[in-house]
C-alpha cells in the first residue's frame, strides 16, 4: 500500500491519472476543523475491555484524544447522511502534525482532483507534483470499513503506543474529499494497555493477494464475530493505482446492485458519494499490513451479503464473496 514516488517525465497521463487516485485513497480525508457543538465523547470501561467511541454527524470525527494501547474496539456511530468509513494512518516521524498534512497533502491531493474532475490534465498534473516523495513512508495499521448513514461499525484492532490519524477518503458528489470536509482525527495510544483480551471470533477470512478471500459463511441470522486474517498485503504499483487489500460487509438486492458496488468501490473510479441504491454498507476491517488481523462484529439478519475489498474488478481477483442468510 505505499505510494510509489511519481515522475511527470516518464509516466504516461493515464498512469498519473490512475496514480492519483492511490494517493488521494491513501492520504485523504483530513482536516484538524473542529465540528460545532461537539459532543464530549470518551473511553469507556465495560465488562469485556475498552470501547472508542466515535460519531460522526456531518463531517467530522468524535473520538477521544487518546487512548490506551493494545486490543481495543471502536464503534462507529454514522449519524451523518454519508457513507463513511475509518482508515488509521502511521505517519514518519517529523512529517506527522497536521499543518505539514494539510499543506504538503491534503490541498494539493484536492485540487489535483478537482481539476481532473474538470478535464484539466496540465493543471493537476502540475498539483500532484507538489507532493513529497516521502508519502511512501506512510503506513496502515487498521480500521473500520464502510459503514452507512445511520448505522452503527465495531471493529477490533491492535495498535502500538503512538501518534495516528483517523481519516475518510470517499469524495462529495462535487468531487472534495471527505478530509477537506474536516474528517481528520488525531490521536494518541498511550503506553497503558488496555484490558481487553484479543476476541474470539465465530468466523475466520483469510484474506491475501494469491487466494482472495478464503472463508466459509454462516447461513443463519445471528449476531458474529468475524477475525479478518491478512496472509499478506499487496503494494499496488502506479499502473494499478490502488490501495492494499481490505475487507467491507455489505447486504444487496439483487446481481446489479453487485455490478454497481464493484464498480464503486474501485479505487480508479474515484469512490464517489452518493453511493449506488440498494447497499447497505456493515462495516469490516480496513487496511493491515501483512501478518496482522482485526476483528468486526456484524448483526446478520435474512438476506443477501457480499464481502469484497476495494480493488479493480475485485471479483476476478476472488475477492468479492456473496453468501445468503436464511430464518
Amino acid at each position: 500500500m505505499k505510494v510509489q514516488k511519481i515522475t511527470l517525465s516518464n509516466v504516461s497521463v493515464l498512469h498519473f491519472l490512475m496514480a492519483i487516485v492511490t494517493i488521494s485513497l491513501l492520504q485523504s480525508c483530513k482536516d484538524d476543523k473542529k465540528p460545532k457543538d461537539k459532543k464530549e465523547v470518551e473511553i469507556s470501561a465495560v465488562a469485556d475491555g475498552n470501547i472508542v467511541e466515535v460519531i460522526t454527524e456531518t463531517m467530522e470525527f468524535q473520538m477521544p484524544d487518546t487512548i490506551p494501547s493494545g486490543w481495543t474496539t471502536w464503534r462507529y456511530n454514522n449519524k451523518s447522511n454519508q457513507t463513511h468509513f475509518i482508515l488509521i494512518d502511521d505517519w514518519p516521524e517529523g512529517k506527522n502534525n497536521i499543518d505539514t498534512i494539510r499543506q504538503k497533502i491534503l490541498k494539493p491531493i484536492n485540487d489535483g482532483m478537482l481539476f481532473f474532475d474538470q478535464g484539466k490534465v496540465k493543471e493537476g498534473q502540475a498539483e500532484f507534483g507538489k507532493l513529497p516523495v516521502w508519502l511512501n513512508q506512510v503506513k496502515f495499521p487498521g480500521g473500520i470499513g464502510l459503514i452507512s448513514p445511520g448505522l452503527t461499525a465495531e471493529t477490533t484492532m491492535y495498535l502500538n503506543p503512538g501518534k495516528y490519524y483517523a481519516e475518510c477518503y470517499i469524495r462529495m458528489e462535487n468531487g472534495m474529499i471527505h478530509h477537506i470536509m474536516g474528517m481528520i482525527k488525531e490521536f494518541v495510544v498511550m503506553g497503558e494497555t488496555s484490558d481487553l483480551d484479543e476476541p474470539k471470533a465465530d468466523y475466520t477470512i483469510d484474506i491475501s493477494t494469491e487466494k482472495g478471500m478464503v472463508w466459509e459463511p454462516p447461513t443463519s441470522t445471528g449476531t458474529y464475530t468475524f477475525l479478518v486474517k491478512f496472509i499478506d498485503q499487496i503494494e499496488y504499483s502506479l499502473e494499478t493505482s490502488i490501495v492494499g487489500l481490505d475487507v467491507h460487509l455489505v447486504k444487496y438486492r439483487n446481481e446489479d446492485d453487485l455490478v454497481a458496488l464493484e464498480k464503486w468501490v474501485d479505487f480508479m473510479q474515484g469512490m464517489k458519494e452518493p453511493a449506488p441504491e440498494g447497499l447497505t454498507f456493515l462495516g469490516g476491517v480496513n487496511d493491515m499490513p501483512r501478518g496482522n488481523t482485526g476483528y468486526f462484529k456484524a448483526t446478520l439478519k435474512p438476506g443477501k451479503y457480499a464481502l469484497i475489498s476495494e480493488v479493480p474488478m475485485a471479483s476476478e481477483k476472488n475477492l468479492l464473496k456473496t453468501f445468503e442468510i436464511v430464518e
